[in-house]
């Protein structure tokens, strides 16, 4: 049992696990930001835009409820569906801008790194002769002449 729950603890403290985890709980997050913004900016824009008071209000019943028969409402649901998509595109738009902008930013990173690279594998330059030297060679010169 204690072999079990330490092949348990290694492969949740691995790395791959962690950023699942941590993925899970920021598009958690995130969902609810962007029902939010759907919910409270978007909707509400829309049924402005057509002039009613939500956008369920967009619905369309197709059989009104009846009491007496006891049968409920059949609604052709619009304008819940509109919210439906419109929430996804915001979302779809939201992580497109986030997928582009962390390319964008390990491009960067790549061409910084491999610019390093070359810059580790050039070749030094062989080192000239030093100022002794050359007064040694010119006093060499003098002598033969």
């Amino acid at each position: 049992m204690k072999k079990f729950f330490e092949e348990f603890k290694a492969f949740i403290t691995k790395g791959n696990v962690l950023d699942m985890a941590i993925g899970v709980i920021v598009g958690g997050a995130f969902g609810a930001i962007t029902s939010s913004l759907v919910g409270n900016v978007i909707t509400p824009l829309l049924a402005w835009l057509f002039k009613a008071p939500n956008t369920d209000a967009l619905n369309i019943t197709l059989r009104a409820a009846d009491e007496a028969a006891g049968t409920e409402a059949v609604v052709l649901g619009l304008g819940t569906f509109v919210g439906a998509i419109i929430n996804f595109l915001v979302i779809a738009l939201v992580l497109f801008s986030v997928i582009k902008a962390f390319n964008k930013a390990r491009e960067l990173a790549e061409a910084k790194l491999k610019k390093q690279q070359e810059e580790e594998a050039k070749p030094e330059e062989p080192a000239g002769p030093t100022t002794e030297e050359l007064l040694a060679d010119i006093l060499a010169e003098l002598k033969k002449k």
